[in-house]
């Protein structure tokens, strides 16, 4: 009888038909961010030459928005104060007789034939005549006995006797001041070297403005009216005005302003520009926006009055 010899080989099957398991691969780290290169100087030197050319740029356009059409809106807001001003002193007999300080409204001017209806007011600086018309101080008021000169702009602020050379003899004119309302007939439109009109015997009104041919003014209209019926009598007046309220003169007397309005722009511009990159984009134009706009809406005002008054 033999013997049998069993040997138990033990067999891991289930741990044999596992598949090993993976190690998470390693991340690789994020490479350190390099510095900005530092600017060169040639680029600072670019880049602000880029900022004067817009801010000039900028700066003439605006200008030229403000002067030929912005100007319009704020002759229009002046008319009406100065209109509802000249009512209340009519409607009270405080309306003046003769010269008074300039700027106040003296007189009621209506061209049927334009369609135009503008109140006068004393003075004729370039800085005055941007509300409306203006009675030249060393002449008399319109209705009384004498010349009565008045002059307007033919471009800017609202162009108020932009189409006076348009008119034609035996057109009327009619003004209404605290002596009442007077009539007059157009005689001529003249310009320089044309002949003088013979002294009235009554009360003449002449009209002076810048003769404009497109957008470039070329010499002085005037239009010289007649008056008719009887004249008023006439009231104090100055002997001679300053060179600012002559024809074609300017007004310097906003040079200061228009230096500090030009410096607080170019340090906003400026101040904007190095703040670029530290501030946010939105909180940068909320904050600089306003300022320079209203900068260069001062600007634009102060820069008004340097032009020829006529213009």
């Amino acid at each position: 009888m033999s013997a049998t010899l069993e040997v138990e080989v033990p067999i891991e099957v289930e741990e044999a038909a596992q598949p090993p398991a993976r190690r998470p691969k390693p991340r690789r780290p994020h490479p350190p961010r390099r510095p900005p290169a530092p600017r060169r100087p040639l680029e600072d030197r670019r880049l602000g030459l880029l900022v004067s050319l817009i801010v000039v740029a900028g700066l003439l356009g605006w200008l030229g928005l403000q002067l030929l059409a912005l100007g319009a809106l704020s002759q229009n807001r002046a008319q009406t104060d100065l209109h509802n001003q000249l009512r209340e002193q009519l409607a009270a007999q405080t309306a003046p007789l003769g010269s008074v300080d300039p700027g106040q409204p003296v007189a009621l001017l209506r061209i049927p034939t334009l369609g135009l209806e503008q109140v006068v007011v004393e003075g004729t600086s370039s800085a005055d005549l941007q509300a409306g018309p203006g009675h030249r101080r060393d002449t008399v008021l319109p209705g009384q006995k004498g010349v009565a000169v008045v002059y307007g702009k033919a471009l800017t602020a609202g162009a108020p006797f932009r189409s006076l050379a348009g008119l034609i003899e035996g057109d009327g004119i009619e003004v209404t001041t605290a002596q009442g309302t007077f009539t007059y007939r157009v005689d001529a439109v003249r310009r320089a070297g044309d002949p003088l009109p013979a002294a009235p015997s009554g009360g003449r009104l002449t009209l002076v403005t810048a003769d404009v041919r497109g957008l470039q003014p070329d010499g002085v209209v005037y239009v010289d009216a007649t008056l008719q019926g009887d004249p008023a009598t006439g009231a104090g007046r100055v002997s001679a005005v300053p060179d600012s309220e002559k024809a074609l003169a300017v007004d310097t007397a906003g040079l200061s302003m228009l230096a500090l309005a030009l410096g607080t722009l170019l340090v906003t511009v400026g101040g904007a520009v190095l703040l670029r990159d530290r501030v946010p984009g939105a909180v940068l134009w909320t904050l600089a926006a306003p300022v320079a706009l209203a900068c260069l809406w001062l600007v634009g005002d102060q820069v008004a009055p340097l032009l020829p008054n006529l213009f």
